[in-house]
């Protein structure tokens, strides 16, 4: 979960103002990673993790680093740690990206911003780097914040568009917009990415689910298998647009998959999705490697009577199980074994 808080004095009548925005972590459902590719996606908001951002009117404009934007170490072990955790960048670099990308919209729609700085600081306790979208998360959180810092309104079914632009155009990250679009409308959302509706409307239509139709949900994941999701993507990118037919094939099919359970949800079937979740996982596997860290996340819940799949590229999955509280505890068990967490998704 990710919520991002903005602190910032107004002077009205003398009183100082404060802002708080959010965006939370998400867990793809089904039909992922189909969205950049014309598909359809289902996908849940995570409420249990959370980002904060604190904002304050300042004579410059300051962006406060973290404990990932650190560039002290105690060691080469010490930088060697911190690398393989939070990888090369930290959150700098989407705050920086973000503010640019929001800054060119208002002058793009005409829209005068006033004259005013800020500081702004952040922090996460969001899994990083094993697909939960903490990256977009951040992003999503600083449009909400600067939206209310400067008054201005953005279309809910053009903000995930603006979001994603932050990591595609301006930091040439390879993503999708399902990540964007739940974190801007949370719960369950149902997402429809066909190229006839992006290339007339400029966006998907999204359609919002009932959370308690859904089956009985779990995330599990391990922090030792993060890895830069831009590696997934990329090279799915790469063969998609070369037209490779493996690629352009299973696209359709995660895009049908999502149909499909849409259809078993809206009917108040949600627990009939199961098998289609673990179809998911099984064609991602037929186009991309799956160490066996990231497999053995997969495994330890199909042993145990779950369907499960990644959650995002990799290092976290989500599993449908029947309920039964004696199989909840068997997989909280087996996956502790191995360091792994699991949580019960609060939607």
């Amino acid at each position: 979960m990710i919520r991002i808080e903005i602190t910032f004095p107004i002077r009205r009548a003398d009183i100082e103002m404060t802002i708080h925005t959010h965006a939370h972590a998400r867990a793809g459902l089904i039909g992922n990673p189909s969205d950049g590719y014309f598909g359809k996606t289902i996908s849940i908001i995570l409420r249990n993790f959370t980002a904060n951002i604190r904002c304050q009117e300042s004579p410059r404009l300051t962006i406060v680093p973290q404990a990932c934007d650190r560039l002290e170490f105690d060691d080469i072990d010490d930088l060697n740690r911190d690398v393989r955790l939070h990888g090369y960048y930290g959150g700098i670099r989407l705050i920086k990206a973000a503010i640019k990308r929001f800054t060119h919209y208002c002058r793009e729609q005409d829209v005068r911003l006033p004259d005013r700085n800020f500081t702004i600081a952040y922090d996460t306790d969001i899994p990083v780097r094993i697909g939960l979208a903490g990256s977009s998360a951040i992003v999503t959180a600083v449009f909400r914040a600067l939206m209310r810092f400067f008054d201005v309104a953005i279309p809910d079914s053009v903000l995930p568009n603006l979001i994603l632009s932050v990591e595609t155009d301006e930091l040439h990250i390879g993503a999708g917009l399902q990540d964007r679009v739940i974190q801007v409308y949370e719960g369950a959302v149902y997402m429809d990415f066909d190229r006839a509706l992006m290339e007339r409307d400029g966006h998907g239509a999204y359609e919002e689910l009932d959370p308690s139709k859904l089956p009985p949900l779990f995330v599990a994941y391990h922090e030792n298998l993060a890895e830069a999701t831009e590696i997934t993507h990329n090279d799915l990118r790469d063969r998609f647009n070369h037209g490779e037919r493996e690629v352009v094939d299973a696209m359709r099919q995660f895009a049908d998959l999502a149909r499909r359970a849409r259809e078993l949800i809206i009917a108040d079937r949600g627990a009939q999705i199961a098998p289609l979740m673990d179809a998911n996982f099984d064609l991602r596997a037929r186009l991309c490697p799956i160490s066996a860290g990231n497999r053995r996340l997969v495994e330890t819940g199909r042993r145990l009577g779950a369907a499960v799949k990644f959650a995002g590229s990799g290092g976290a999955v989500i599993g449908a199980y029947d309920g039964d509280p004696d199989r909840l505890e068997a997989l909280r068990r087996a996956y502790a074994d191995f360091g792994a967490h699991l949580i019960i998704p609060e939607v």
